[in-house]
């Protein structure tokens, strides 16, 4: 047992959510473990580097072009993350947006307008690269084509500092579905990693059934995660349904970050799925951060930050709020906010 990986040790993650997005941390532990050597060296010979700590920034559905209730700030939000973002003392290595970065639009060209306003926001962020997947406001109704023309591929992956990420489409076949082509096309990019090579798959809609009758769910998401389930060191980053969510599901870790236009009501206590209504004396009503981190035991520990604002205008006046931690691992966890 001395040789094996363990998952929660190996991959040290943190994560804040700061309502607005989610910055996390990866920090290989490789160090105090058998299989360590044979790890690092395969990536520094895949990718030419070893495994490193560092961060991104993960933001979701900012919905550019909403209008209207129950948020008529429009892209206020999504701009306040921007600049919250820009003012961190350590800058994210990138940014994943986990899809509706647009509000879908029937006339193509406002979509289109759409789209290049995302891009224009987005632009300002201070990092060395942005990737994307769509949503369904995104893709669903052309089958992705502008989607493609402003941001390229739905579904791609990369390497960096030692963790592999894979980009899903859960959406542009117009249901919530991944289909057979894209899940083996992710097998046989895996297929040359090691079973505990980290792996960090981004995509729109929860790969789990969280609540279909809400369509909180991938239709295939279980033939996605069954070919994922070799591998050790998984986490999953999703958007869709506007509030924090943390899961685990067998070897992987399930992170949704809360949406930049509105959020909905909590699953668990509501019957009917709704908008949260607008708040005007905290706009931003929701905000939070979340601290994911390894507490040197069995466990991962979770700190939640509410966060307040008293003027819509910036992110001045913010109160934080400190919650009793939770722990996250053992065997399983699932918390909704």
């Amino acid at each position: 047992m001395k040789d094996k990986i363990d998952r929660r040790s190996f991959l040290k993650v943190a994560g804040m959510s700061v309502g607005i997005g989610v910055v996390y941390q990866f920090a290989p532990m490789l160090v105090r473990h058998a299989q360590a050597g044979t790890v690092t060296d395969f990536f520094k010979q895949v990718n030419g580097e070893s495994p490193q700590s560092f961060t991104f920034a993960q933001f979701s559905d900012p919905h550019v072009g909403f209008q209207g209730p129950p948020d008529p700030l429009g892209t206020k939000a999504f701009e306040n993350a921007v600049e919250l973002l820009n003012r961190m003392p350590q800058r994210p290595d990138f940014v994943l947006f986990t899809g509706d970065l647009t509000h879908d639009a029937e006339v193509r060209d406002v979509h289109a307008q759409r789209m290049q306003l995302f891009k224009t926001i987005s632009g300002r962020i201070n990092t060395a690269a942005i990737h994307t997947v769509p949503g369904e406001n995104d893709a669903a109704l052309d089958g992705g084509v502008l989607y493609r023309e402003h941001f390229g591929e739905t579904h791609y992956s990369f390497d960096h500092k030692g963790v592999h990420f894979v980009a899903l489409d859960n959406v542009s076949r117009g249901h919530p579905e991944v289909g057979t082509e894209q899940i083996a096309w992710m097998k046989a990019d895996l297929a040359r990693f090691p079973k505990t090579a980290p792996i960090v798959v981004f995509t729109h809609r929860p790969l789990f059934d969280l609540k279909p009758e809400w369509e909180w769910f991938t239709a295939d998401g279980d033939d996605v995660m069954n070919a994922l389930a070799p591998y050790e060191n998984v986490t999953v980053l999703y958007g869709h349904i506007h509030r924090e969510n943390v899961s685990q599901q067998g070897n992987a870790k399930h992170y949704a970050a809360r949406s930049l236009i509105f959020a909905f009501n909590d699953p668990a206590t509501n019957a009917d799925k709704k908008q949260m209504p607008f708040n005007k004396d905290q706009p931003f009503d929701g905000l939070g951060i979340r601290l994911v981190g390894d507490n040197r035991a069995a466990n991962v520990q979770i700190t939640e930050v509410e966060l307040t604002t008293q003027e819509f205008g910036g992110l001045s006046g913010i109160q934080q709020m400190n919650k009793p931690n939770n722990a996250i691992g053992g065997t399983s966890a699932n918390e909704t906010d």
